[in-house]
């Protein structure tokens, strides 16, 4: 990727840690995604990245929650939009998030490339917020990875570290994974790789077929979590990848205010993008650039 291509904005639209406590804007019923999403497409945001709750906000993996969610949003903004689905969770078996793909169908799913220590630390509290061992064993990224391939689903290869990155080549050896690739560098959790443009550059350089001379073109993004997000949305666009913003990563602007919608953080990263040169991709350059079937075209 280079500073030509478009740049792809994906909005993570409302996660499963954060509650309305914490900010008011966060969308917990189908048709408060769904109008998250529609604010999300009319600022520039190409890709809608999910993760379902019940209408009282509590997190759900449950094919019904997944499924109301995803047909609220399709019968909102039609194909405007990539829909991605989660695959994260702790303690929920593979087979269950494979139901809620089966379904529902989405474009895109991310995955988790790693096993980590996964936390929060206040600096105030001189303690951590929350801590948790978070399990992604090669045995369930290969069962998910093979679950993606039946269902013409492409794989959004989530990386906290850098040998998260390493562990795509074995994959792609295997013939489970192939080219090309739709990565994601994920900065700003605790137990993952530091935040910062040279870490992130350096995760880039490992990232199998980035430079396009030895097979299809990777395509990569980064996810900035919390207050550090802006600078690598910074860091990216001056680098050649896409971004990531919105709710589940971080809940405020880059002048501190608290973000009223998902919209105007997409607004955001377009206006960076454009300040820089880069033009937000269409949602069509948007699937070509991932190499993404569109929804039933491989059923």
């Amino acid at each position: 990727m280079s500073i030509e291509d478009p740049v792809v904005l994906t909005c993570a639209i409302s996660g499963v840690l954060a509650n309305r406590e914490q900010c008011p804007a966060i969308p917990y019923t189908p048709a408060e995604y769904a109008a998250e999403a529609r604010r999300i497409v009319d600022e520039g945001g190409t890709m809608i990245h999910i993760h379902a709750r019940k209408p009282d906000g509590s997190p759900s993996f449950e094919v019904e929650d997944y499924k109301a969610i995803t047909e609220a949003i399709r019968s909102e903004v039609g194909d405007r939009a990539i829909v991605n689905h989660s695959t994260g969770a702790v303690g929920v078996s593979v087979a269950k998030r494979v139901d809620y793909l089966r379904e529902c169908r989405p474009e895109v799913a991310a995955l988790n490339m790693g096993s980590m220590n996964y936390a929060k630390y206040s600096r105030t509290r001189k303690d951590f917020v929350f801590k948790m061992v978070f399990a992604n064993p090669f045995e369930e990224i290969v069962e998910l990875l093979e679950a993606m391939n039946e269902l013409h689903i492409k794989p959004e290869h989530e990386c906290f570290d850098i040998g998260h990155v390493g562990s795509l080549e074995p994959l792609m050896d295997m013939g489970v994974l192939q080219p090309p690739l739709h990565v994601d560098c994920i900065m700003g959790v605790v137990g993952g790789i530091p935040p910062g443009a040279r870490n992130l550059a350096a995760m880039v350089e490992n990232i199998p077929g980035v430079d396009g001379k030895s097979g299809p073109k990777s395509h990569w993004g980064v996810i900035g979590i919390s207050r550090e997000q802006w600078l690598l949305v910074a860091a990216a666009l001056t680098l050649g990848g896409s971004v990531r913003v919105g709710l589940e990563d971080n809940l405020y602007l880059p002048n501190g205010r608290m973000a009223a919608s998902n919209g105007e953080l997409i607004a955001q990263a377009r206006k960076m993008a454009e300040e820089v040169g880069r033009r937000p991709a269409t949602v069509e350059e948007a699937r070509e650039l991932l190499n993404v079937t569109p929804v039933g075209a491989g059923a």
